[in-house]
């Protein structure tokens, strides 16, 4: 079964606003610019990462989208191949100085415009997670699956991978039920700052993110 054929794993999408409309215009017109204007970008790391990392040069891995609908996300590779012969089998141990720095400065996730332009995405809306985290939230967490997951989004500009998991889905329920034009003109502004600042790019102890393991409650993550 194709990655197109799945059915919905989570989630039905949530009620439609005048704003949705609006919003996958603003969509398509900015990846598509963006896209253009950093070809240059996409150009030079593609071929920095294929120098440094090998081939492929970029990350294909599933994630579920709107309604929980499986999709294929694309980004730039940042780690070496897994090989328990030299000891590469955690993240901390893959990721190469050049990897961190690309996902200190975003660049990693330039590629992932053209998943907004196929509409498995929007710039800003909740971080696809992975396939494997469906069955562990609750019925509230699930509702991030309402709208388009994001390149970018409320818990991106509210601490990224620093804050615990239950704050962080909290957020991206918040986004979902007050988003607006006006709300993520304000988290692509806080993005920017965040790149340049280089905060919260990953959780203590880890490259990204620790898993997810599930919760019952939005209290503390244990």
């Amino acid at each position: 079964m194709s990655v197109s054929d799945r059915p919905t794993v989570a989630g039905a999408a949530g009620v439609a606003r005048p704003y949705d409309g609006v919003k996958r215009v603003l969509d398509v017109v900015g990846a598509a610019g963006l896209l253009v204007v950093t070809s240059p970008v996409l150009l030079g790391v593609a071929i920095a990462v294929a120098a440094k990392l090998g081939r492929p040069v970029l990350f294909r891995q599933e994630r579920p989208g709107r309604g929980g609908r499986v999709f294929t996300l694309v980004k730039f590779r940042s780690m070496r191949d897994a090989d328990p012969a030299l000891g590469l089998v955690r993240d901390e141990d893959r990721v190469t100085r050049f990897g961190r720095a690309l996902r200190a400065t975003s660049v990693d996730e330039l590629p992932t415009l053209v998943n907004v332009l196929r509409g498995d995405m929007s710039i800003v809306g909740p971080r696809p997670l992975l396939v494997a985290y469906l069955d562990r939230y609750t019925s509230q967490q699930a509702r991030r699956h309402e709208v388009r997951p994001g390149v970018t989004g409320l818990a991106q500009v509210s601490g990224r991978n620093a804050i615990e998991w239950n704050e962080k889905l909290r957020l991206d329920v918040e986004y979902v039920d007050a988003r607006s034009f006006r709300l993520d003109a304000s988290i692509l502004w806080r993005t920017v700052t965040s790149v340049l600042r280089r905060e919260g790019i990953s959780a203590e102890g880890h490259v990204t993110a620790h898993e997810f393991l599930g919760s019952s409650s939005w209290g503390p993550h244990e």
